[in-house]
């Protein structure tokens, strides 16, 4: 197949797979518009589309420097809750004590609610300090980050293990060679999870206090004065960076592990 064959094909599947979600998209937003207008419905319950895209074109400087600030603090709860969650999953995988005694705490930490802990950690570590923020979301990262490397790692096919040690592979080439590589896929499908609730987390804790220029005081700021459609274009930065994120673990996904079943394009 030539080279402009192949791009129109991939322009052609792209086409018939965001189609309809972006023709679903624009509806819901034309019905939203007219469900207002029909019934009449305030602002201050339920602003109009292009109310809330007019307010964002007026604020759309103070919001996205806000966005960028939590963006940071999402970033970096992120990073390190999948950094700790991935190898307390490697240590818990190596010595089965570890797993056993190590899970149930894991899951107390997850119980935990938000609300409960952002208080906690602006009183370590400071309201207007970004680390209280990372250490919320770190929290809301570890546990599913954690839960699905461990299913990854042990889930091995017993037939591929017996292999390797019939080839004498010790625990470290097991681990490498084998456990690593199918845990890929219960990590990506856990930072598909995680990307989206460290945007989540980091504005919620927010409302507790922060730095001034953060979307979470942002948003919080704009519902308490009645400025609605100002605080919907808050929540929309936040969540176009939610799905940025995303989209951007999807990226690294293919580039990691483009041998995966899930990946591979359709056949001939």
């Amino acid at each position: 197949m030539s080279a402009p064959a192949r791009v129109g094909s991939l322009w052609h599947r792209y086409v018939r797979s965001y189609a309809p979600a972006a023709l679903i998209f624009i509806l819901f937003l034309v019905l939203w518009e007219l469900a207002v207008i029909v019934f009449q419905i305030k602002g201050f319950l339920l602003p109009r589309p292009s109310a809330i895209w007019e307010a964002y074109l007026d604020n759309r400087t103070v919001v996205w420097n806000a966005g960028y600030v939590t963006l940071q603090e999402a970033l970096g709860g992120l990073i390190l809750g999948s950094l700790l969650g991935t190898g307390m999953a490697l240590a818990t995988a190596r010595w089965t004590t570890v797993r056993e005694g190590l899970l149930p705490f894991a899951v107390a930490i997850n119980s935990a609610p938000i609300i409960a802990l952002a208080p906690i950690f602006n009183a370590w570590f400071g309201a207007s300090n970004p680390l209280s923020k990372m250490a919320v979301v770190t929290v809301m990262v570890f546990f599913p980050v954690m839960i699905n490397m461990v299913r990854g790692l042990a889930a091995v096919a017993s037939q591929e293990l017996e292999l390797l040690r019939s080839y004498a592979a010790g625990p470290r080439e097991i681990l490498r060679k084998l456990r690593i590589p199918n845990s890929l896929p219960y990590l990506f499908s856990a930072l598909k999870v995680v990307v989206v609730l460290a945007m989540i987390g980091a504005i919620v804790a927010e409302y507790f206090g922060g730095a001034v220029q953060t979307l979470g005081v942002f948003i919080s700021q704009q519902a308490a004065n009645t400025r609605f459609a100002q605080a919907w274009s808050g929540i929309i930065v936040g969540s176009l960076m939610g799905i940025g994120l995303y989209l951007l673990v999807v990226l690294v996904e293919r580039r990691v592990m483009p041998w995966h079943v899930s990946l591979r394009g359709p056949g001939p």
